[in-house]
C-alpha cells in the first residue's frame, strides 16, 4: 500500500466518520422530536434508502428546531446537574447538625426538646 491509498484511506475514512456522526445525530433528534410516529418512520425509511440526500434534506428542513431541541436537552441537564450538586453540597453530615444544634442548645436559643428533635432528625 503506497502512500497516496493510505492517504485516500484516512480522508474516506473521515468523511465515513463524519458521516456516522451526522447520521445519530439526526436520528436521536428524529425520537426526541414530538412529531407523529409515521413521519418518524418515513425519515427512518428515507435514510435507509436514500441516506445522503435524505440526511441532508433533514438538515436543511429541520435544522433550526433540531439546534433548538438540542439546545433545550443541554438546559435541562444542566439545571439538573445544578440541583444535585446544590443538593449535595448543601447536606451536612449527622455529626455537623449534631455539633450546631448542642452550640444552639447551649447558647439557649432552643430547647432541650427541640435539641432532640433535630438530633433524631439527623440521625434518621
Amino acid at each position: 500500500m503506497g502512500f497516496w491509498d493510505f492517504f485516500w484511506l484516512l480522508v474516506w475514512s473521515f468523511f465515513f466518520v463524519a458521516y456516522l456522526m451526522v447520521l445519530f445525530q439526526v436520528l436521536g433528534d428524529l425520537f426526541r422530536d414530538d412529531m407523529s410516529g409515521w413521519f418518524k418512520a418515513l425519515w427512518v425509511v428515507a435514510l435507509i434508502l436514500a441516506p445522503f440526500l435524505s440526511l441532508l434534506i433533514y438538515l436543511v428542513v429541520r435544522g433550526r428546531g433540531m439546534a433548538e431541541r438540542q439546545a433545550g436537552s443541554i438546559r435541562e441537564m444542566r439545571a439538573q446537574t445544578d440541583a444535585h450538586i446544590r443538593d449535595v453540597a448543601s447536606t451536612s453530615s449527622a455529626a455537623d447538625q449534631i455539633a450546631s444544634a448542642k452550640a444552639l442548645l447551649d447558647s439557649g436559643a432552643i430547647t432541650s426538646e427541640e435539641f432532640e428533635q433535630i438530633k433524631r432528625k439527623a440521625l434518621v
